[in-house]
C-alpha cells in the first residue's frame, strides 16, 4: 500500500518508489500521476481504477477482492493511492481486509494534499504568529451515517483561537460547511482559500472570505479535486511563498514530438519549469533489418581513421552493438571520434567513456564536415559514419568531396508511428495546446503526415524549432516558426520558449 502523494510524480517517497519499481501488479487510483505508474517494470500488469462517477466504477468490495486475488497468485501487488493511504482514503480498510484473509501488507505513507496543495499556493498552514494548530476534515463522509461526525462547534472554536482548518472533498458541500461555521460564530470575513489541482501544472487558487467563498467558487468554476483552507493563514501573501506558480513555464501546455525514449529528458526539463507536458511520439527507432555490414565494419575498425556519430541514438545503438559482440570501448582505441552537439558528446562519455576528438561548433552536419576538413587533409582518410537510415546525405558528400573514403551505415532505423495519442489529439481539437516543440526534420514531417487533414489544428499553436535545418523543414510544410533555439540543443530550445513566454 503506497501513498503516491498529490500531483507531481516526484512527491512519492524513496521507499514508495522502490516498492513500485519491483511490482508485478499495480492497482492505482485515477488521480495518481500516470508518469509515476510508468516507474513500474515494463512487465508489470497495470490496473486503473475508474473514477467514482464512472459507469464502470468498482465498489470497495470489488477493489478488495481484486487485490486479494492477484496477491494469492504469488504476485507482489502495489496498491498505489493518491496522497496518503490513511488520510481520508480507505487504505486502512483495505489493509485490514487483506490481513483478515492472510495476506501480508506493508504500508508506505505519502504526502497528503492538505499539506502540499496550500504550500504550492503560497499558504503556510501553520505559522508562529498566526496559527499553531491545523485540523484536517473531510467534507465527504460515509453516506450510511445517520448524521455528520464533524463537530462544527469544536472547529469553530479552533478557528476563533487562530487555528487552520483544511477540508478535503468539500466542494460539493462548501456552502453548507461555511454556513455551519458561521452558525457557530466564526466571523464571516474569516480568510478562506481554495486550491484546485494542487502541485500540478493545472493548479489554480483563489482567496476569499468565509461568507463569500462558496458563491465566488461557483462563479469561477472551482471544483474537485480541491483543498479548502480556512483561517488567518489563508490571507497570507508574501514574496517567495508562491514559488510553485512563479516558475518560468507554469501552466504552459506543451506537446513534445520526440521518440518515446528521448521524450523523458525534455519532459522532465519542461515539467521542472512548471509546464503541462503532452508526449506525441512522431518517431519510433528500430534496429536495422540485419547487422552484417555494421558488424564487419566494427571487426575491421582499425582500418578507419575517424568514427563519426551525429546523434545520441547513434551512440546508444553503437554501445548496444559492441555489447552484443562482447566488445567494449577499448575496441575503438585506434579511432579518432567526431560528433555533432554536446548531447552526443555527453552520450559518448556516459555510454562508452570516450571523450570525442572533435565536436562541431554548430549543431548541423555542415558544421561537423567543415570542422573535419579544416582540421587536416582528408585525402585518403577512411571515415566510418554510423547514423539513421534517413540522415541527410550532406555530411558524407562534403567529406567525400574533400577526398575521404566514406562508409555510411544505418545503425538504427527511423519509423513513423501509426497514430498520435488520444490525449494529444483531444488537446489540439479543444485548442488546449500552447506550444509544439520540434527537435528534428523527421518530427515535423511525421507529425504533419500523422495529422493528415487535421494538420490545420497546428495553425494557432506556437512552435519551437531546435535549429535551422528543422526550421527549413517547417517552412516546407508552411508551419510558422515562433522561436528557434540558439544554441541548437534542448537547453537552447527551452530558453527560447521561456524568453517568448516572458
Amino acid at each position: 500500500m503506497v501513498g503516491a502523494g498529490p500531483g507531481d510524480e516526484g512527491l512519492i517517497t524513496v521507499l514508495g518508489l522502490a516498492r513500485l519499481q519491483r511490482a508485478d501488479v499495480v492497482i492505482y487510483d485515477v488521480l495518481v500521476n500516470p508518469r509515476l505508474v510508468d516507474q513500474a517494470p515494463p512487465s508489470a500488469y497495470r490496473i486503473a481504477l475508474p473514477r467514482r462517477d464512472d459507469a464502470q466504477k468498482l465498489n470497495q468490495s470489488d477493489i478488495n477482492h481484486l487485490m486479494l486475488n492477484w496477491a494469492r497468485h504469488g504476485n507482489l501487488v502495489v496498491r498505489l493511492k493518491g496522497g496518503d493511504p490513511y488520510m481520508f482514503g480507505r487504505g486502512g480498510e483495505e489493509v485490514a481486509f487483506l490481513g483478515h484473509h492472510g495476506i501480508e501488507c506493508e504500508v508506505v505513507p505519502g504526502i497528503t494534499a492538505g499539506l502540499a496543495a496550500p504550500m504550492a499556493a503560497g499558504i503556510p498552514i501553520t505559522r508562529r504568529d498566526l496559527a499553531s494548530t491545523v485540523t484536517f476534515i473531510t467534507g465527504h463522509e460515509d453516506p450510511a451515517k445517520d448524521q455528520t461526525a464533524v463537530d462544527y462547534e469544536a472547529l469553530a472554536a479552533l478557528i476563533q483561537r487562530g487555528g487552520t482548518i483544511c477540508i478535503y472533498m468539500g466542494m460539493n458541500r462548501l456552502e453548507a460547511i461555511t454556513q455551519q461555521l458561521q452558525h457557530h460564530e466564526v466571523e464571516p470575513d474569516t480568510p478562506t482559500a481554495i486550491v484546485q489541482w494542487g502541485f500540478t501544472p493545472q493548479q489554480r487558487s483563489m482567496r476569499s472570505t468565509l461568507v463569500n467563498v462558496a458563491t465566488e467558487a461557483e462563479a469561477s468554476n472551482f471544483n474537485a479535486p480541491a483543498i479548502v483552507v480556512i483561517g488567518a493563514v489563508a490571507a497570507v501573501k508574501e514574496t517567495g511563498l508562491d514559488f510553485f506558480t512563479k516558475r518560468s513555464l507554469f501552466g504552459q501546455r506543451i506537446v513534445i514530438t520526440r521518440t518515446r525514449i528521448q521524450a523523458s529528458q525534455l519532459h522532465s526539463m519542461l515539467a521542472q519549469r512548471g509546464a503541462l507536458v503532452l508526449e506525441a511520439p512522431t518517431i519510433e527507432l528500430v534496429p536495422p533489418p540485419e547487422f552484417s555490414a555494421i558488424d564487419e565494419a566494427i571487426s575491421k575498425i582499425s582500418q578507419f581513421d575517424w568514427l563519426v556519430l551525429t546523434s545520441v541514438n547513434g551512440v546508444e545503438a553503437l554501445a548496444r552493438r559492441l555489447a552484443h559482440l562482447k566488445l567494449d570501448s577499448r575496441h575503438l582505441a585506434p579511432l579518432r571520434v567526431a560528433v555533432i552537439g554536446d548531447a552526443t558528446e555527453s552520450a559518448m562519455r556516459n555510454y562508452l567513456g570516450i571523450h570525442p576528438d572533435l565536436v562541431s561548433p554548430n549543431y548541423v552536419a555542415e558544421s561537423l564536415a567543415q570542422s573535419l576538413i579544416d582540421r587536416e587533409p582528408l585525402a585518403g582518410k577512411s571515415i566510418l559514419m554510423l547514423r539513421a537510415d534517413i540522415a541527410r546525405p550532406t555530411l558524407g558528400q562534403m567529406l567525400a568531396g574533400a577526398g575521404a573514403q566514406v562508409t555510411d551505415l544505418p545503425i538504427y532505423m527511423s519509423r513513423q508511428p501509426q497514430s498520435l495519442p488520444d490525449d494529444v489529439l483531444y488537446a489540439l481539437r479543444e485548442g488546449n495546446v500552447d506550444w509544439i516543440t520540434f527537435t528534428s526534420s523527421s518530427t515535423v514531417r511525421n507529425l504533419v503526415k500523422m495529422l493528415g487533414q487535421q494538420h490545420t489544428l497546428l495553425a494557432d499553436v506556437r512552435t519551437a524549432s531546435i535549429g535551422p535545418i528543422t526550421s527549413q523543414t517547417m517552412r516546407q510544410f508552411d508551419l510558422p516558426i515562433t522561436v528557434e533555439a540558439n544554441p541548437s540543443n534542448l537547453q537552447g530550445l527551452i530558453a527560447a520558449v521561456e524568453t517568448s513566454v516572458r
